[in-house]
């Protein structure tokens, strides 16, 4: 699988925004991914823990786990200056800001992050959030039992929400556009190659690619200051051995480049032995 991507950001094999410790769904300690990514001779190490969101208490960090990491990022950063550049980032669910107004809580206290990853793990159905990336049987589940058994009405609902990322996260970044086929390897579930799949995927995809992104200052220097939304091709789902290809997939990728979209490699690393995963996969025109 190589790949030769147009508007790839970055020295590929040289970065990593998309980074899990520790504070929240991760495996290891923030330092420990800092070390490898030096052992990497990586230039650039973003880390993007779960935003707190009440719906998703599994995997998001807690309001006072945020201000403990948003303590030990900044204290790695200065610690390891000259080393590696390290930026504090956040991964923000779509429906974070929802699912704190309907419980009554309120977020940390409002930070500048670096950057923000724009991410849709939820479909919201009959009152209810339902994760699209947590189990098979949680999806199946969900299917039969709110949207009639129609694995079509489930994925088109992810799309109509996956469409409004932006607006609703604020992101530099759009998360793992086609997170809702982590468990359809090989077709399992519906054929990816549809008519009805692709149209409703470029549905969306075209509503965020007409957007135009003004950059957090903490990462307009990589990202650029303005311009159409950046997607990343994430590998978590063929690291953890659920995909044989990344977020997006190839169709959509071809189309993300035509549309003009700028594109970066994320790893979406849980565990630092898969912190550059396949990078060399791609390489940059």
């Amino acid at each position: 699988m190589a790949e030769r991507i147009r508007g790839l950001i970055g020295p590929a094999g040289k970065y990593n925004l998309h980074t899990h410790s520790v504070y929240c769904d991760g495996k290891d300690k923030p330092e420990d991914m800092v070390k490898r990514a030096v052992g990497l001779d990586f230039q650039l190490l973003g880390f993007s823990g779960h935003s707190f969101a009440p719906h998703d208490l599994d995997c998001c960090m807690t309001a006072e786990g945020e201000e403990a990491y948003r303590k030990e990022i900044l204290g790695l950063k200065e610690k390891y200056e000259g080393q590696i550049d390290i930026r504090l980032g956040i991964e923000k669910d779509l429906y974070a800001e929802d699912s704190l107004k309907e419980t009554g809580m309120k977020a940390a206290e409002a930070f500048d992050y670096d950057y923000i990853i724009g991410s849709t793990h939820y479909v919201k159905k009959d009152g209810g959030y339902f994760s699209v990336d947590d189990t098979a049987e949680i999806m199946e589940r969900a299917i039969e039992e709110h949207f009639r058994g129609s694995v079509r009405d489930y994925v088109e609902c992810y799309f109509e929400t996956e469409a409004d990322v932006l607006e609703k996260t604020g992101a530099d970044i759009v998360g793992h556009f086609d997170l809702v086929c982590k468990f359809n390897e090989g077709g399992y579930y519906w054929d990816e190659k549809a008519e009805w799949y692709r149209d409703c995927g470029m549905a969306a995809l075209e509503k965020i690619a007409s957007q135009r992104c003004v950059r957090r200052k903490g990462i307009s220097d990589f990202l650029g200051e303005e311009g159409k939304p950046v997607f990343e091709i994430n590998m978590g789902g063929m690291a953890k051995g659920y995909r044989s290809r990344p977020y997006p997939d190839f169709f959509f990728l071809d189309q993300i480049q035509k549309l003009g979209c700028p594109l970066i490699l994320s790893s979406d690393c849980h565990n630092r032995e898969f912190l550059d995963y396949r990078f060399q996969d791609f390489k940059p025109e």
